[in-house]
């Protein structure tokens, strides 16, 4: 758990940074790209090339093409036709898709995480409800893709290192994880970048040196180090203490002038189907007793 906090506090401004100062200036692939980059470069001199099983080196391939490759393209994709609150507020939905897979893979189903994940969208729909935009949409959809490979990555990258037990360092492994988000992220460049807006300005540069070392390559390994020592009720409400604190940041340095009574409308809708998920669903339920 104390991983967790630890990557919530450190991923808090990823959020605004990302919104207020590449958004619209720097070419999303390319953003994705770099933080990839830099994220393998600092596993790359750890990473064990021989006696790594070949399920266990695959299985973290495809956990990083999801949690970070896809994942990243469409989070950044989204800022452009939404605002860094929104944004934030409808990463809500993961806890609800990490309750899903871990059911799917361990052969379990309960509607309790469908009935949950409505309610969650009314509470969107409330945020922007004279604003259903197609780009709005868009925006939404690009989000929730990215909110459904992010919680895919993290319940696969825990049920992964609990089948094998190697007795390797996870360090030593964790390099496989941004090599699969590489093989997303380097085509994703080549065919939709846009080579004429990359970085700027040193603010630039240095926000992208800091999301690529510090946010995804410490962040997404200890965050997937934590999620093994916690069951899948535990990661999926910590998958929202993101939520808050990302919004304290942005809405008291760089967006105080959003709709606070809209927001806490539509926060709040969300925030009684993430209740209703953890009250009803078993193993949410479970998690809760112990």
């Amino acid at each position: 758990m104390g991983l967790l906090v630890f990557v919530t506090v450190l991923w808090a401004f990823s959020f605004s940074l990302i919104g207020e100062f590449l958004a619209g200036r720097v070419d999303s692939d390319f953003a994705v790209l770099s933080r990839v980059l830099l994220a393998a470069m600092l596993f790359l001199p750890f990473t064990r090339w021989r006696g790594v099983p070949g399920g266990l080196r695959l299985g973290i391939l495809v956990t990083g093409a999801l949690q970070f490759g896809i994942t990243y393209l469409c989070l950044y994709r989204s800022f452009s036709y939404l605002t860094v609150p929104e944004v934030l507020l409808f990463t809500i939905f993961t806890p609800l898709y990490v309750t899903l897979i871990d059911d799917a893979l361990n052969r379990r189903f309960s509607p309790v995480a469908l009935v949950a994940a409505a309610v969650a969208t009314l509470g969107a729909g409330i945020i922007r409800y004279d604003g259903l935009s197609q780009d709005f949409i868009t925006g939404f959809v690009l989000l929730q893709v990215a909110n459904v490979t992010f919680a895919a990555g993290q319940v696969g990258y825990k049920h992964l290192m609990a089948r094998y037990q190697t007795g390797i360092p996870a360090f030593r492994t964790f390099g496989y994880f941004f090599f699969g988000a590489l093989v997303i992220a380097l085509p994703s460049f080549l065919i939709f970048g846009d080579a004429s807006r990359l970085p700027q300005t040193g603010l630039q540069w240095g926000i992208l040196v800091w999301l690529g070392l510090a946010a995804s390559g410490l962040g997404l390994f200890l965050w997937n180090r934590g999620a093994c020592y916690v069951d899948a009720g535990t990661l999926a409400v910590m998958n929202n203490a993101l939520v808050p604190a990302g919004l304290l940041v942005n809405l008291l340095i760089w967006n105080r002038d959003a709709d606070l009574l809209r927001l806490a409308v539509g926060g709040s809708v969300i925030a009684v189907s993430l209740w209703f998920n953890a009250r009803f669903h078993p193993r949410a339920r479970l998690t809760a007793a112990a």
